[in-house]
């Protein structure tokens, strides 16, 4: 990923592309409900969830990415977040990870919109960059090995350390965050949620 200003960002492309690993459990254990996997690339953590029994549902703007998660057995849209999605406000659970807390280059205005997909209850679960990191916006557009570029497009990366008060501007409150195997998690769910569950499972940490 190569931001405006020509610096690179890397992209953990195997692990991207591998099945569902152990340092992805944080995101996938709490879901037990039916969940929304946005930005789901080639479907590891939809198709991690279909085969646990959970309902799950990928959407991705990229029609290969969707393809590939259908290939693993897992359903997918190829669809924005922010267009019309199946379920809205039934969705036990909505998934950010790989950092796709960053989609449209809008933290808060994307966990707002993913808010209006929860059921009451509901949760989102994201993963961000390590703490330090803060808030940044930039364009960027992804690059492959050859030095093909495709189109540019806004992105945002969020710090766990700039979780809260984006979740303030969103509505929302952060529950637990935690980090494993060198990545960083946190569950947001609404302000006033009445799915209140005992604090501290899973080592997380406030």
């Amino acid at each position: 990923m190569q931001r405006s200003g020509g610096a690179r960002e890397p992209v953990d492309l195997a692990r991207w592309l591998a099945p569902a690993g152990a340092s992805d459990a944080a995101l996938l254990d709490p879901c037990s409900r039916p969940t929304l996997d946005v930005g789901c690339g080639p479907g590891r953590m939809a198709a991690s969830l279909t085969a646990r029994g959970v309902l799950a549902l990928g959407v991705d703007t990229s029609p290969t990415a969707v393809a590939m998660t259908r290939a693993r057995g897992a359903a997918a849209l190829c669809r924005s977040v922010f267009d019309p999605l199946p379920g809205e406000r039934r969705w036990g659970h909505v998934l950010l990870a790989d950092g796709n807390i960053g989609i449209g280059g809008d933290p808060a205005a994307l966990l707002r919109r993913v808010a209006d997909l929860l059921e009451p209850g509901g949760n989102v679960l994201v993963e961000t960059h390590p703490p330090g990191y803060g808030l940044q916006r930039d364009r960027v557009r992804l690059v492959d090995a050859s030095g093909s570029a495709g189109p540019w497009f806004p992105w945002a990366w969020v710090g766990a350390d700039a979780v809260d008060a984006i979740c303030a501007a969103a509505g929302l409150h952060r529950r637990w965050s935690v980090s494993k195997a060198g990545r960083w998690f946190a569950e947001l769910e609404t302000a006033g949620s009445g799915y209140k569950r005992g604090a501290g499972a899973r080592g997380a940490q406030r």
